[in-house]
């Protein structure tokens, strides 16, 4: 059991890290280059290299059922929700199995729409409403893993 962090642009870095230590979770914080981390033993700085999706295939190659990936990528969130890591994002929205497929096709729906003009702009801002319901589903998750995993 572990939490992964997409962390290149990931704005909930800090709340993670103090709901991961309170239940005593490691955590592995992955981006394309060096990245900063609290000195703690349970916090892992990976440094995935500079390719354009090293980060992203360097989660998706580990994490698996128990894990939780924390990211705002809706593909590499496709590929753990197929690998059977629960996947959270930064909102506090939760990926699942039965909604990654739709979440995948608005995704891919939005950008064609920006590509061609139809659409300018992007998500709207991170706000604290964003930041509690985070925190508030990773607690959730780590609790629903926490039950149904055999401890070891």
């Amino acid at each position: 059991m572990r939490i992964y962090i997409d962390a290149d642009a990931c704005p909930v870095k800090e709340e993670a890290y103090r709901v991961a230590a309170r239940h005593q979770w490691p955590v592995s914080v992955v981006a394309g280059n060096f990245i900063r981390v609290p000195d703690d033993p349970q916090i892992e700085r990976i440094a995935a290299g500079p390719g354009m999706d090293a980060a992203d295939d360097w989660i998706a190659a580990r994490a698996t059922s128990g894990d939780i990936v924390i990211t705002a990528d809706i593909p590499l969130a496709s590929r753990c929700v197929k690998a059977g890591a629960a996947v959270i994002a930064p909102n506090g929205k939760a990926f699942t199995e039965d909604s990654i497929g739709m979440t995948l096709a608005v995704r891919n729906l939005m950008s064609d729409l920006r590509e061609s003009g139809e659409i300018t702009g992007g998500p709207r801002g991170f706000s604290p409403k964003d930041r509690s319901a985070f925190l508030s589903t990773l607690d959730q998750t780590i609790r629903r893993i926490a039950r149904t995993q055999p401890q070891g």
